[in-house]
């Protein structure tokens, strides 16, 4: 241990033990230590964390710390050891001033989890100071006429140390007129008397000159002196003497500045000068007093603020002096009583800026109040908003801890920010506001979420490649990269549906992209499904629908069923010259592989051989004659009908129909060559003329083979698919289905029967075929 060089060995023995000894209170609240005040920083106090029964390491894991109120740190824990170091030299009468004993007060403080421990260190006193008095020399009038045993005050010296190293004793330098009398206190303050032993002589030796020393109890004790000079002065028969010796008041601390305290009052026997009486105050036990008196009146007036938190109690001596120099003395005790004149103080030990939400409860801050008042002046209530939810728990003493109520929601609030009210409970009351900021960090606790559960995109056909045809969109209500989110496709249950290569999905926005050109041919609509997956840990994600509707475009041409242009030879339609005026040719049947108007189909003639003799229905297709049939009209009619859709622009199709007039069904039919328009009318009798040979040779058999076929197709009405059908060997047939698409309703089933006498020779019977539909179906079909 390092002393100082003017102490002696003997010194720096004594303060080397008291060094080494500690005090272990067994109270559960505190563990006490004692050292001797000026021991030099660095000094180990104890092992903290063996005397606490903690393992060392405990102390960085748990971030132990010392706490102090006071902007000095005084003593420093030492994580790796435990031990408990001196930061710095201490002064007990810097720290404590005149309050004994000395105890500083500490706690250590572990988080994770919070743990308090009271930690008091007392500090011995050292007897670093020499008494001293407040002045040099003092001035004595004493009679000459004072008897042996008469007892006269003196001034005391003040010692800043305590106890036993404070003012022990008084001497006087070898006399043979006085003596002095040391006396305590009720306290146990030392005073002088002076005490006379042999009357004096005024004509013998007007003046004396006494050196007054104080002496402390230190092992070497230090000393002051102070000169007492003493002038006889003649005869005084009565000292003043006062109406009692001790008075008491209070004082309210807060009180102005000249104020009245007391009034003392003393008496003197004597008549005239002798009689009269002058107040002075002796110093009490403050190096300077607040009080002031009035010398003739004896009022104590208050001449600086008192604080009852710096001195409770003065102890101010009064002497009252006559003119012949006899004095008395009194004592005024005066107690300061305390206002509440100071705010709580609140010190932040702990503070944690951040929590994550979703956690229980947490802590955020760990603080202390303190209020130097007394009685309810010093009761403090600790308090925050009741609309937060964070609670205050008393911990250890005036210790608080700030704690989540529960889990909170960053979603919900991000941001508090609280005031702890510290309020005392004296009249009028104090309080202090601190406030803090706390923010819930986020947690991934939130999935995104779609704008919409499904979604439906519109999307022409013949789209170029790569075409923004839509976006999805959703949010998150998290922040920071648990809100980033990351857009896919998902896997489609449908093994059939190319997804890889029909659309695409920007990963970032949602927006999505046709890779290749829809036909809405082939594919009308297809659904699939898009996920949202944030960035968090875990990652969360949710999913939505997305249906595509292709649209159609008029990009395809009406299609003719009947009469079927690839044929191998034309097919000619027989009309018999009795034929009435309306009389149905035959009928053109078109589909169209568009939808909606696109597929709306109308006919129309547009070239004829001989205008005017037969029409077509615009929205059917039956071809019809447009007036009574002559013997006039040409046997072979070439007829051009345009098949035009809906659409826009709109598309066509053109068939060509070769119409026979017969004058009977019995007469075998023979093709003839095309015959131009431009040959002449002697061609065309001929033609007839052979035609009609041939029909009335061949009627009886025609009309035989006529009832027949309408025998046969009667029943193939009757049967349960409607489908016509003829015997075997007489009417091969030729059938072509045509489902249910473009402009036809129903599926229909078209028959080309040929004679058995001409492959070229052809009657054709129409019929739909109705798969369990409705009446209202069924009638659309025929319309």
């Amino acid at each position: 241990m390092q002393t100082a060089p003017a102490k002696s060995p003997h010194k720096r023995q004594v303060i080397f033990f008291a060094m080494l000894l500690f005090l272990w209170e067994t109270d559960s609240e505190a563990i006490r230590y004692s050292m001797p005040e000026e021991t030099e920083s660095g000094y180990s106090v104890a092992n903290l964390a063996k005397d606490l029964g903690l393992r060392v390491e405990e102390l960085a894991t748990r971030g132990a710390r010392i706490h102090h109120k006071g902007s000095k740190q005084l003593l420093q824990l030492d994580v790796k050891t435990g031990n408990l170091l001196l930061q710095e030299k201490l002064d007990r009468e810097v720290l404590c001033g005149a309050t004994e004993p000395c105890i500083l007060h500490f706690q250590l403080l572990l988080k994770n989890p919070v743990q308090l421990f009271q930690v008091d260190v007392q500090l011995t006193d050292v007897n670093d100071h020499s008494p001293e008095f407040l002045e040099r020399e003092m001035i004595l009038r004493i009679p000459e006429s004072a008897q042996p045993g008469t007892v006269f005050p003196l001034k005391s010296a003040q010692d800043l140390d305590m106890g036993s190293n404070s003012v022990q004793n008084y001497t006087i330098s070898p006399n043979s007129n006085f003596r002095v009398v040391t006396h305590s206190h009720g306290d146990g303050r030392k005073y002088p008397e002076l005490v006379l032993e042999k009357a004096l002589d005024r004509e013998e030796e007007s003046e004396l000159s006494l050196t007054l020393t104080a002496l402390d109890g230190g092992v070497t004790p230090r000393s002051g002196i102070m000169t007492v000079y003493i002038e006889v002065v003649d005869i005084n028969d009565n000292a003043p003497k006062f109406l009692q010796s001790l008075y008491e008041v209070q004082v309210p601390e807060n009180s102005p500045i000249n104020s009245l305290v007391l009034v003392v009052s003393a008496q003197d026997l004597d008549a005239g000068t002798y009689g009269s009486v002058s107040y002075t105050l002796f110093q009490g036990n403050e190096v300077s007093q607040p009080f002031v008196i009035d010398q003739i009146t004896g009022e104590i007036h208050l001449q600086r603020a008192l604080d009852f938190e710096a001195t409770k109690h003065y102890i101010v001596e009064v002497v009252a002096t006559d003119s012949g120099g006899f004095s008395g003395k009194c004592t005024v005790a005066i107690e300061v009583v305390d206002v509440n004149d100071n705010a709580p103080e609140l010190t932040m030990s702990t503070l944690s800026s951040s929590i994550p939400e979703n956690s229980p409860e947490t802590v955020v801050a760990i603080f202390s109040v303190s209020d130097p008042d007394s009685g309810d002046n010093g009761r403090m209530v600790c308090s925050i908003e009741e609309d937060l939810p964070f609670l205050l728990k008393p911990t250890f003493k005036n210790f608080y801890t700030l704690v989540t109520e529960g889990p909170l929601d960053r979603e919900s609030r991000a941001q508090y920010n609280i005031t702890i009210t510290v309020t005392d409970m004296g009249i009028p009351r104090l309080e202090t506001e601190h406030s803090i900021t706390v923010f819930v960090s986020d947690v991934n606790d939130n999935a995104p979420a779609f704008s919409q559960t499904s979604y439906k995109l519109l999307v022409h056909e013949n789209n170029s490649p790569a075409l923004h045809i839509g976006s999805v969109s959703a949010t998150d209500r998290d922040s920071g990269t648990n809100a980033q989110i990351t857009y896919s496709l998902l896997p489609t249950q449908d093994p059939h549906l190319p997804l890889a290569s029909l659309v695409s999905i920007n990963a970032d926005n949602g927006q999505l992209f046709a890779l290749r050109s829809l036909d809405f041919e082939a594919l009308q609509a297809f659904e699939f499904r898009v996920g949202a997956t944030d960035q968090g840990s875990p990652a969360l994600s949710s999913q939505a629908l997305v249906r595509v509707v292709v649209m159609d475009e008029n990009d395809n041409s009406p299609f003719v069923l009947y009469p079927m242009q690839n044929a191998s030879g034309p097919c000619t339609e027989l009309v018999p010259r009795a034929a009435e005026q309306g009389y149905l040719v035959t009928k053109v049947v078109a589909v169209d592989g568009d939808s909606g108007q696109n597929a709306w189909l109308s006919y129309q003639l547009v070239k004829a051989t001989e205008p005017g003799l037969f029409g077509v229905w615009a929205h059917n297709g039956e071809v019809r004659t447009a007036r009574l049939l002559s013997e006039r009209d040409a046997a072979r009619h070439r007829l051009v009908v345009l098949v035009k859709d809906n659409g826009e622009p709109p598309l066509s199709a053109s068939v060509t129909l070769h119409v026979l007039l017969v004058d009977g069904f019995s007469q075998p039919y023979l093709p003839l060559p095309e015959v131009a328009p431009e040959r002449s009318q002697g061609d065309s009798l001929t033609v007839y003329l052979v035609i009609a040979l041939a029909s009335v040779s061949s009627l009886f058999l025609f009309s035989v083979l006529v009832f027949v076929v309408v025998r046969l197709c009667r029943r193939r009405r009757a049967a349960p698919l409607g489908v016509f059908s003829m015997p075997e060997g007489h009417f091969p047939g030729h059938l072509v289905d045509v489902s249910g698409t473009g402009t036809l309703s129903q599926s229909y089933q078209y028959e080309v029967c040929l004679t058995s006498d001409s492959g070229t020779s052809d009657f054709k019977f129409l019929k739909p075929i109705f798969h369990n539909v409705s009446p209202k179906s069924a009638r659309e079909a025929t319309h």
